[in-house]
C-alpha cells in the first residue's frame, strides 16, 4: 500500500474515533497531511469530522517526507514524531503552518487524531482506590495565608510527599501511592495546592490573575511539612513538582530525607503558551491536550485519556499561572549545586518522550549534585506516574528500596 493511501486510512479510522468526534464539536476548520505533493484533508464542521473527497484549501497544514511520515506511522513512533506538538514544537522535519489561533482551537481534536494513528498498549486497570484515606488541613503559610488544603495518603511507614504538576493534582499519583508493596515501608502522602483540585484559593483571593512563583510554593509546601506531617519527608515530584523537590533540598534540608524527581527540568524555558488562558479558546481542551502531546504512544491510551481528564479539570489559568514558576523562574543550575547530596540522596527519572524536561537535563542536573543518580526511561514521557503507573513502579520500587536500607 502507498504510504498515501496508509496515512488516510489511519487518518479515516481516526476521525471516527468517539473522542475525536467529541473534540471536534463547534471546529470549522480543514486540516491537510501533505507528503511531498499528496495530500490528505480532513474537514471539521457542523456534521463532524470526515475525510475530504479531494484535498482543498486548508486552516492548517503539516507536511514532511516520505521518511518523516513512515516514523510518524510506526507502530511506536520515536519521541517527537509521537504527537502533534512534538511535532510542532521540537521537530523541525514537519512543517507546520496556520494561524496560531486556529491551531490552538484544533489542538485537541489534533492530538487525538495522533493518539490514534498508533496501537497502544491495552489499560492495566484502576488502582485500589480504597487504600487512601484524605482529610483537609487548615494551612497557614509563613506569609498569613490561610488555606484549606485537600490532602490524602496510603501506606504506613516513612513519610514520603508527592508533588503533583503544573495544573493538575494529587490524583496524578495514585497509581504510586495505592501500591501495596510501597505502602509496607513507606507512609505516601500527597496534597493538592491551593487553586489546584480539591484545594479551593486561599481565603481572601481577590479573583486576580493566578500566577505562581518559587517563594510562594515553597512556602505552601514548607508550611504543608510543618503543620500537616510534623517530620522530615522523602520527596517524590514531578515536572514542577521536581523542580520545588529541588529546592526544598537546596532550601530546607533539615525538613528532607531525600528527592526522586520525576522529569526534573533545568531551564524549561518556552512551555508556556498565550492560548493557555484565551477567551477564544476552549481552556480545558487546549491544556489537556498540550500535555498530552508530552506522553509515550506506548502508555496506555485510557491512561494517558485519564491523565488529559485531570487537567481538563483545571481551574481557568491556573495551568498557565504554574508555569510562570516552571517555565519562566524556574533555574536548575544554583539550585542543584546548592544541595548537599552527601546529606540528601537525589535520584532523577527521566522518561524518553519528555521534550519539556529532557534526558540531557537530568545529566546536567545530577553532574552538580554529588552522588547523584539518573534512570532513564525510554519508554515514559513527562507523566509517568499516570500514564503508565504499573511501568513507573518497575523503575522506582528499586530506588526506594535503596532509600528503605540507607533510613
Amino acid at each position: 500500500m502507498a504510504l498515501i493511501d496508509q496515512l488516510r486510512d489511519r487518518l479515516a479510522q481516526a476521525v471516527a474515533a468517539p473522542e475525536s468526534r467529541s473534540l471536534a464539536r463547534g471546529l470549522d476548520v480543514a486540516v491537510t497531511f501533505a507528503i511531498g505533493h499528496e495530500a490528505v484533508t480532513i474537514v471539521c464542521s457542523a456534521d463532524g469530522p470526515m475525510i475530504a473527497a479531494a484535498p482543498g484549501l486548508a486552516d492548517i497544514t503539516l507536511s514532511a517526507s516520505e521518511g518523516a511520515w513512515r516514523e510518524a506511522l510506526a507502530p511506536c513512533p520515536r519521541p517527537t514524531y509521537h504527537s502533534f506538538s512534538s511535532i510542532q514544537l521540537r521537530n523541525p522535519n514537519f512543517v507546520v503552518s496556520g494561524d496560531a489561533l486556529v491551531i490552538a482551537q484544533a489542538r485537541a481534536f489534533l492530538e487525538v487524531v495522533f493518539a490514534h494513528l498508533t496501537t497502544a498498549e491495552p489499560a492495566h486497570g484502576e488502582p485500589d482506590l480504597t487504600r487512601l484515606s484524605g482529610s483537609y488541613h487548615r494551612i497557614r503559610s509563613a506569609g498569613g495565608a490561610i488555606c484549606n488544603i485537600y490532602a490524602e495518603s496510603a501506606g504506613q511507614g516513612a513519610p514520603v510527599l508527592c508533588l503533583h504538576t503544573a495544573g493538575a493534582d494529587t490524583r496524578q499519583f495514585h497509581g504510586v501511592m495505592c501500591d501495596p508493596q510501597l505502602g509496607s515501608n513507606w507512609h505516601l502522602i500527597g496534597f493538592d495546592m491551593p487553586h489546584h483540585g480539591r484545594s479551593l484559593p486561599p481565603l481572601g483571593w481577590d479573583g486576580g490573575i493566578y500566577q505562581l512563583d518559587q517563594a510562594t510554593y515553597l512556602d505552601w509546601c514548607i508550611s504543608f511539612i510543618e503543620q500537616a506531617i510534623g517530620r522530615p519527608v522523602a520527596l517524590i515530584g514531578c515536572s514542577m513538582g521536581a523542580g520545588i523537590a529541588l529546592a526544598l533540598a537546596a532550601e530546607r534540608p533539615d525538613l528532607v530525607t531525600a528527592v526522586i524527581a520525576l522529569e526534573a527540568p533545568l531551564r524549561p524555558r518556552g512551555r508556556r503558551n498565550p492560548h493557555l488562558t484565551h477567551a477564544k479558546v476552549n481552556g480545558g481542551w487546549h491544556s489537556a491536550a498540550y500535555v498530552r502531546g508530552l506522553m509515550s504512544p506506548s502508555s496506555p491510551a485510557e491512561d494517558r485519556r485519564r491523565a488529559a481528564w485531570i487537567y481538563a479539570q483545571g481551574a481557568p489559568g491556573v495551568y498557565d499561572g504554574d508555569l510562570v514558576f516552571y517555565s519562566d523562574e524556574f533555574d536548575g543550575e544554583p539550585i542543584a549545586k546548592r544541595i548537599d547530596g552527601s546529606r540528601i540522596p537525589v535520584h532523577l527519572m527521566i522518561g524518553h518522550y519528555d521534550f519539556s524536561a529532557t534526558v540531557s537535563d537530568a545529566y546536567a542536573l545530577a553532574g552538580w549534585i554529588d552522588g547523584a543518580t539518573v534512570t532513564e526511561m525510554p519508554d515514559l514521557g513527562h507523566f509517568p506516574m499516570t500514564e503508565n503507573p504499573p511501568r513507573l513502579l518497575e523503575y522506582l520500587r528499586p530506588i526506594l528500596a535503596t532509600l528503605t536500607e540507607q533510613r
